[in-house]
C-alpha cells in the first residue's frame, strides 16, 4: 500500500513563550501544500527501511517512519514490514516533511492492518513523534498553538490563488532557528489576523524567525524580496526556513529565481 505525504506552510509564526520542558509556545496557521513524498509498506519477513530521492541525513534507524512503526508496535501486534520512502519534499525547509512522513505512516498502518484508530487516537500518537506531526492526520488548515500540536479549525481556502514555493540552496536547522529567538506575547492573535483580506497580510502577519535567519542567510531574504517584486500579494519564509512561499493572483514568471533555486508552482 502506498500513500503520498504532503508538506505544509506556516502562514505567520509567533514564538510567544519559552516552556519549562525546553520547547516553546507558539502560534501559527498550518496550511497543507501539495508537494509530496511517496511512502510504501509491504509485509515482510523482517522490519526494514529504505529511501530514495533526496538524501536524508542522519542514521536511518532514527527515521520518523520507523519510529512511528515502533510506537504503534508497542500497543498492537504489527507484523514486520518493508518501508520505502521516496523523498521529494525539501529537507531543512520548514515544510514539515519528516513530520508528514511519520503521520502518514501512522495512517497507513491503521488502514493496512485495520487497527481501528480514530483521527484523535492517531493525533495522540503523532504528538509523541514531533510538535507538528499531528497536523498531518486531518491535514486541513488550522490555527496551531502551545507547542504547535494543539489545533483549532480556521476557514481558509487559497485554491483560487497560485501558491509558489522557492527553496534556496541552504539548510536551516531547527536548533539554529530557535537559538536566535526572543519569545514575546502577541498583541493580536493570528486567529484574527488570518481573517483579514490577503492584501493586509504583508503588513500584519509575520514570521518571528525571519529577522535573525535573514541576517544569517541573506539569500533567503533575497528570495522573499524577489517574490514581492514578481507580484506576490503575500510572501513569507515557512516555519524555521529555508523555504519561502508566495501567494499570487496568477502564475508569475520566476525564471531568474529558478536559475539558482528550486521553484515549485501551483502547490
Amino acid at each position: 500500500m502506498i500513500v503520498f505525504p504532503n508538506a505544509k506552510i506556516n502562514l505567520g509564526l509567533n514564538i510567544t513563550q519559552r516552556r519549562p520542558d525546553g520547547y516553546h509556545n507558539l502560534e501559527t496557521i498550518f496550511y497543507p501544500l501539495m508537494i509530496k513524498d511517496a511512502l510504501e509498506i509491504i509485509e515482510s519477513d523482517a522490519l526494514s527501511f529504505q529511501s530514495s530521492g533526496i538524501h536524508i541525513p542522519g542514521d536511518r534507524e532514527t527515521n520518523l517512519c520507523l519510529k512511528a512503526y515502533q510506537l504503534l508496535k508497542q500497543d498492537f501486534d504489527l507484523p514486520p514490514v518493508s518501508i520505502h520512502l521516496h523523498k521529494h519534499i525539501p529537507i531543512g525547509a520548514g515544510l514539515g516533511g519528516g513530520s508528514a512522513d511519520a503521520a502518514f505512516m501512522i495512517k497507513l498502518l491503521n488502514q493496512q492492518f485495520e487497527l481501528g484508530l480514530t483521527p484523535e487516537n492517531m493525533m495522540n500518537y503523532a504528538r509523541q513523534l514531533g510538535a507538528d506531526c499531528a497536523f498531518f492526520i486531518n491535514n486541513e488548515p488550522v490555527y496551531a498553538f502551545d507547542k504547535g500540536d494543539r489545533f483549532e479549525p480556521v476557514e481558509l481556502n487559497l485554491s483560487r490563488y497560485c501558491l509558489v514555493l522557492v527553496m534556496p540552496p541552504v539548510h536551516v536547522s531547527t536548533a539554529e532557528a530557535y537559538g536566535g529567538i526572543t519569545p514575546k506575547p502577541v498583541e493580536v492573535s493570528l486567529k484574527n489576523l488570518i481573517q483579514q483580506p490577503i492584501s493586509h497580510w504583508k503588513t500584519h502577519i509575520k514570521n518571528d524567525f525571519e529577522e535573525h535567519i535573514f541576517k544569517a542567510y541573506p539569500v533567503i531574504a533575497g528570495v522573499k524580496s524577489a517574490l514581492y517584486q514578481a507580484g506576490a500579494i503575500y510572501a513569507s519564509m515557512s516555519g524555521s526556513g529555508a523555504s519561502v512561499f508566495g501567494v499570487f493572483e496568477k502564475q508569475p514568471v520566476l525564471s531568474a529565481l529558478a536559475k539558482s533555486n528550486q521553484v515549485f508552482y501551483n502547490v
